[in-house]
């Protein structure tokens, strides 16, 4: 029985120690796990604090290169103020000694303006006159044909164009009785403005029209069958001779090509080329 006991008693004294030394196990395995855990993190703090620091030091340089950068722009800034301070300042000197003279090229300039403007509101006055013009002898002579009479404005000029085949017969320069119907309705025109004048230009084609003596060639035509027209203007229908130009052009001024019938009957005509009045516009040049 007594052996039983201590049997008994052994038994469990060893089962406590074991209990004991498994306890004391566990708490050591779970500190020694605290502490790999605790190892861990500083482990990992070291890392991001040595990436922080590379980090910090790329920074630093990125940073470093644009304050340099700026740095270059502000040095680069200060020169060029200093140079335009100094064209400034040389600017500022030349506008004080010169300033009354700008002035009065400002002067000339405002009045330069005010004369353009009022040469060119003449201009538009003799345009609207020419149109007019136009317009009255495209009245008076009526619905005649474009091929035989054409009135027109060009470049502020007024032309008139009468062909040859109306006035008069070939390589001739004796006016056609019926001619001078259409000659007095163009006096009519002219007559109502006596400040108008005129040249009248004889034109001919290529073909020699040579007769001697009569004509000698086609500036010879040319010349005789302006003044022909001129004779008629003055002496039939009162035109002011002092206002008149006869002019021959001969060959040499062609409207079309002379390599086909219907050219060379374009290029046969005489033509009445109202003048601008030279004088009138030479006395607004002088009102500068």
């Amino acid at each position: 029985m007594k052996l039983k006991q201590t049997l008994l008693f052994a038994a469990f004294s060893v089962f406590l120690f074991s209990c004991v030394s498994s306890k004391k196990f566990k708490a050591a395995q779970a500190k020694i796990d605290s502490l790999t855990a605790a190892n861990a993190k500083l482990a990992g703090d070291l890392k991001n604090c040595n990436d922080l620091t590379s980090q910090d030091a790329s920074q630093k340089t990125a940073l470093q290169n644009q304050i340099d950068a700026l740095n270059k722009q502000i040095d680069f800034l200060k020169q060029n103020h200093d140079a335009t301070l100094k064209q400034l300042q040389d600017l500022s000197v030349i506008s004080g000694s010169q300033a009354e003279s700008i002035k009065k090229s400002l002067d000339n300039i405002g009045a330069k303006d005010n004369y353009i403007q009022n040469l060119q509101n003449e201009l538009a006055h003799k345009d609207s006159l020419n149109m007019a013009l136009v317009m009255n002898l495209k009245g008076a002579i009526g619905n005649m044909d474009d091929k035989d009479i054409n009135i027109k404005v060009d470049k502020g000029v007024v032309y008139i164009d009468i062909s040859d085949k109306l006035l008069f017969k070939s390589g001739s320069y004796d006016v056609n009785e019926a001619a001078k119907t259409v000659l007095g309705k163009v006096a009519t025109v002219l007559k109502a403005q006596p400040d108008i004048e005129f040249m009248v230009e004889g034109h001919t084609d290529n073909k020699n029209y040579s007769r001697p003596p009569h004509l000698l060639d086609n500036w010879d035509l040319s010349v005789k069958r302006a003044t022909s027209v001129v004779r008629i203007l003055q002496k039939q229908y009162g035109l002011d001779p002092a206002h008149i130009t006869a002019a021959g052009r001969g060959e040499f001024v062609p409207v079309s090509a002379n390599d086909t019938e219907d050219g060379r009957a374009a290029n046969r005509r005489t033509r009445i080329v109202i003048l601008p009045q030279l004088d009138q516009f030479f006395k607004l040049l002088e009102k500068k």
